[in-house]
């Protein structure tokens, strides 16, 4: 599928870490099921904050992949981005050898960074001053940082490369990563992102902006896309890992392929710091743009995972993308969308690599999960949300969104490998 002159590049391997499980065997069932996986926070005391929910990891412990001594050095969205690759790469069976290390790169990235660290340093210096900032402060919360200690934990001595292009981060480090293989300046690349943002200031921050949901109530129901009575997102953690390599490369070694990514598209609004542009025309041109790269036509598209993040304009205006890209197969409804936020919350610089990763897991096992929480529909989202149960289907090819503040775009397309 991919363009004349290009190589060709398949998913080998794929760590997922969010609020449904630590693994791809924990996290995906729970997907299929529909599970919320959004709780009261429990990172910080909420008291006197207008938003006390998240979708939390729970049960990671950093000692199952990294010596005592070295956590303190890393921030949190390190850890997991860790973890993920650390299961990404083993259920890819690539071993990096002397031979072949400098074919070997990584591309993580994260949209926030360390803020747990910043705020705890920043403490430090304030009640000791400046001899009680740790020496590790700066290292332990760059965002480059994550990939720059996958790179060593693996000896990946190829392209070294994070992005921080806020919620479509990691959408854009797979995207990165596939062009950098198909243009032929690596083999294999470790691709994904990792945030870990639940955090006083991370929570304040957004909530400030009005942008998270406050239905603190009622934790597991509120995040619902496309649903009339939606009032914000809900904050996320976790990280989401795949190993992209090129086709004949993983033929030779015998590799299990997931899927074949065969497009990826970039656009700008330039229109708002945080509001899509009017009539969502910065999605639909992405999606038009990943589209185009594939070489595909909207109606091979079987499905979308959408950004959908549960804020009132944002979803409306990625309706609008999606019925302007795909036309009559959207508004017949043969296109289906769901948005997973609504159950693992949203990741910000780590909802795509998630979020490509279960679009990759819905090829393979011919499911699409489900867009939980839709009890009243709204008529100005008027697609085929999946709404509440998975739904077993042909999926052929499907694309995943990413849309960041700054009006940063990015969509990657998959293609079933069968």
């Amino acid at each position: 599928m991919a363009r004349a002159g290009d190589r060709r590049v398949v998913v080998t391997g794929m760590g997922l870490i969010c609020a449904l499980g630590n693994t791809v065997a924990e996290a995906w069932p729970n997907l299929q099921a529909g599970k919320s996986g959004v709780h009261q926070i429990t990172h910080f005391d909420t008291n006197g904050f207008s938003s006390t929910i998240g979708a939390e990891v729970k049960n990671f412990d950093p000692l199952n992949f990294i010596e005592k001594k070295e956590i303190k050095k890393m921030g949190r969205f390190i850890h997991m981005a860790i973890a993920a690759s650390d299961e990404a790469m083993k259920s890819s069976g690539l071993q990096v050898t002397e031979a072949n290390a400098t074919r070997v790169g990584v591309h993580i990235g994260s949209g926030i960074g360390g803020f747990e660290v910043i705020e705890r340093e920043h403490s430090n210096f304030l009640n000791g001053g400046p001899r009680k900032i740790s020496p590790f402060f700066i290292p332990a919360t760059i965002v480059n940082l994550a990939a720059g200690h996958v790179s060593i934990r693996f000896n990946a001595k190829g392209p070294n490369e994070a992005t921080c292009t806020a919620c479509t981060t990691s959408a854009h480090a797979i995207g990165d990563a596939y062009k950098i293989i198909a243009r032929n300046d690596a083999d294999v690349m470790i691709a994904g992102g990792t945030e870990a943002a639940i955090s006083p200031m991370g929570v304040g921050g957004f909530a400030a902006m009005r942008a998270l949901s406050t239905r603190n109530d009622s934790p597991e129901t509120a995040s619902r896309p496309w649903d009339k009575d939606r009032d914000g997102f809900v904050i996320g953690e976790g990280a989401g890992i795949l190993i992209l390599e090129e086709l004949e490369h993983a033929k030779a070694r015998g590799a299990n392929i997931m899927a074949e990514i065969i497009g990826y598209g970039m656009s700008g609004d330039a229109y708002h710091i945080t509001q899509p542009a009017e009539e969502g025309e910065g999605g639909y041109r992405v999606m038009m743009n990943a589209m185009n790269d594939a070489g595909i036509k909207p109606e091979q598209v079987d499905y979308v995972n959408a950004h959908g993040t549960s804020t009132p304009i944002g979803d409306v205006l990625e309706t609008k993308a999606i019925k302007r890209a795909f036309g009559e197969h959207a508004t017949s409804k043969k296109l289906l969308v769901s948005s997973t936020k609504s159950m693992t919350g949203h990741l910000l610089g780590g909802a795509g690599g998630l979020e490509a990763g279960i679009t990759i897991l819905a090829l393979r096992d011919q499911v699409i999960p489900p867009t939980i929480n839709i009890e009243n529909q709204d008529p100005e989202c008027d697609l085929d949300y999946v709404a509440n149960t998975a739904r077993k289907t042909k999926v052929d090819i499907a694309l995943s969104n990413s849309f960041g503040f700054g009006g940063t775009n990015g969509s990657l397309i998959f293609k079933r490998w069968a």
